[in-house]
């Protein structure tokens, strides 16, 4: 029986030639077994908001900066699938939630400040434990290992290998950010707002009110994602972002 598919990113055209030259899959519109993504981490983001649950083969758009020899070819990526050979990675998932409403994220969940020109001002509970006083600054956000690599990074300058990363945008004062127990719970409550309750690159934004409470977790619901080693390939990387090496 054929793998059932639907595909997401850019530069599709030559991606859907190569799964229609192999009779392993079926290109659909709707209720697929497998979403290919084509492009980079926003994409897949994207297809996980999009279809939450069903797994994804990720592919890297070659045109988009230099991948190494082994994935520089997407019919290698669908090939590595087809055979078996693509393993099978459980990604946890965080929930931000306020009131009624909540958003998940693979990557992160964020408060951002709504005034571009003034600062947020907020507190921060860590297992109902008060961390620091209050907080100036543009944001606060909870983050995976996965997405450590991403704007964690670029707020903390660091990486992590276990457990949630607490970050702290813009603060005005020195404030650590925290690597924590992956069952931590953190709450946030805007003392000085609104703010912006973000998740990864998801379109639906949540305007929190002055005195507005966050609550940041991981959940139990995962995505699933194939390849993720190829598309996470350090050598190519290395290729694309050489400065940082």
């Amino acid at each position: 029986m054929s793998t059932r598919v639907v595909l997401r990113g850019r530069e599709l055209d030559g991606v859907e030639k190569s799964i229609r030259s192999l009779d392993a899959f079926d290109i659909v519109e709707e209720a697929p077994d497998l979403v290919v993504t084509h492009g980079g981490d926003g994409a897949l983001l994207g297809a996980e908001y999009e279809f939450p649950g069903v797994p994804k083969l990720p592919i890297r758009d070659a045109k988009a900066g230099p991948l190494c020899p082994e994935h520089d070819s997407v019919e290698n990526s669908l090939l590595s699938f087809e055979e078996g050979r693509s393993e099978l990675t459980e990604l946890p998932k965080l929930e931000g939630a306020a009131e009624n409403v909540r958003i998940t994220g693979i990557n992160d969940v964020f408060i951002h400040n709504v005034d571009r020109v003034g600062a947020l001002r907020y507190r921060v509970l860590i297992d109902d434990e008060p961390y620091g006083h209050e907080i100036i600054g543009d944001g606060v956000g909870v983050a995976t290992v996965h997405g450590s690599t991403a704007y964690y990074r670029s707020i903390t300058h660091s990486i992590f290998k276990i457990g949630i990363g607490l970050a702290f945008s813009n603060s005005t004062e020195v404030t650590n950010h925290l690597v924590l127990p992956e069952n931590s719970v953190v709450t946030v409550k805007v003392v000085r707002g609104p703010g912006l309750l973000v998740a990864d690159n998801r379109p639906d934004i949540i305007e929190i009110p002055n005195g507005g409470v966050i609550t940041i977790r991981r959940i139990g619901e995962t995505a699933l994602i194939y390849g993720l080693d190829a598309f996470m390939c350090p050598k190519c990387r290395r290729l694309r972002h050489p400065r940082e090496w």
